[in-house]
């Protein structure tokens, strides 16, 4: 389909769970005001195709349909700028998703990683054109020849970096789809270039990097595992809020992953690096389930909207 496609409205079961999904994000998400600003990140898995009907029938592929998409675009709203992983080669449900937010969200978004490793994959910054603006910087992570190992190895997908406006402050986000590898031990070359990276950029004076913020799936496993070492050993930042929180549908108290992240530099004394903003101490995900696809399975629910939860921050400005 095209952004040109005329959708014919939702059946009304399917637009009241489109309200309860807005509503539920309402009371989750903080309100947006004339000095906050809400930074997400979101996985949204293999977001690519799109069957332009409002129920995928059990013979369509993909199942994910306008009424999933729908559904993605209630929660985003919420939002000012969002970094979403997984958007692949065909943006198709990318469109529709840009067409169902309205006039005023834009999104900028990199080209597919080539190679088996880069999984036909784009990283892609969605915004609200009415609260934030491009300031200018964009650019992809290439790391210098003789970094690691292997001379001439390069991100699985390469990380993008924008920078943004909103209310005069300026800040940049770098977004991250890590490789997932085999096992951790593939994972965390990548981890460590990309926490080296952003400190070698933060450090470098003169240079466009203020208020650089990390966001993206990293696939960190546990809080504090070789991993998560890595990715705060040059002192990236997490705000505590976010460790008590699930990051994909399927985690339970059993086994809760630390895959997605947002994160920015502080100093030795922990004080945030930001300037003329902060962390108002409120982030967290949203938890979708329940809200629309409840006779499916979770795994089903996964193709439809995602198998990870957004996770979001608040700043005040």
């Amino acid at each position: 389909m095209t952004t040109t496609t005329v959708v014919p409205e939702a059946p009304p079961a399917l637009a009241a769970e489109l309200l309860a999904m807005d509503a539920a994000a309402s009371a989750a998400i903080p309100a947006r005001t004339e000095r906050n600003l809400l930074v997400a990140t979101w996985n949204l898995r293999a977001f690519s195709d799109l069957t332009p009907r409002w129920e995928a029938r059990s013979s369509d592929t993909p199942k994910r349909d306008w009424h999933a998409v729908a559904c993605i675009a209630a929660v985003l709203s919420h939002f000012d700028v969002i970094a979403i992983q997984e958007v692949r080669r065909n943006t198709t449900a990318l469109r529709f998703l840009l067409a169902r937010l309205g006039p005023r969200w834009h999104f900028l978004t990199s080209d597919v990683t080539e190679g088996s490793a880069g999984n036909g994959e784009r990283l892609t910054y969605l915004y609200d054109s009415t609260r934030v603006e491009p300031s200018g910087l964009v650019g992809e992570i290439v790391l210098p020849a003789g970094v690691g190992d292997d001379p001439g190895r390069q991100f699985a997908r390469t990380p993008y970096a924008a920078s943004f406006l909103r209310a005069d402050v300026e800040f940049i986000l770098t977004t991250v789809h890590v490789l997932w590898g085999a096992d951790a031990d593939e994972r965390l070359p990548e981890v460590e270039a990309v926490a080296r990276w952003m400190r070698d950029w933060a450090d470098r004076p003169d240079d466009w990097n203020s208020n650089l913020l990390v966001l993206g799936d990293f696939n960190i496993d546990r809080l504090d595992d070789p991993l998560y070492r890595a990715f705060v050993a040059t002192g990236l930042s997490p705000p505590p809020e976010l460790n008590g929180v699930p990051r994909t549908i399927f985690d339970n108290d059993r086994a809760r992953h630390f895959y997605d992240q947002i994160a920015w530099f502080s100093a030795p004394d922990g004080r945030p690096l930001l300037n003329a903003m902060s962390y108002t101490d409120r982030g967290g995900s949203f938890d979708f389930l329940g809200h629309a696809f409840g006779t499916l399975s979770k795994n089903q629910v996964s193709w439809r909207i995602s198998d990870h939860y957004p996770l979001w921050v608040e700043f005040a400005l």
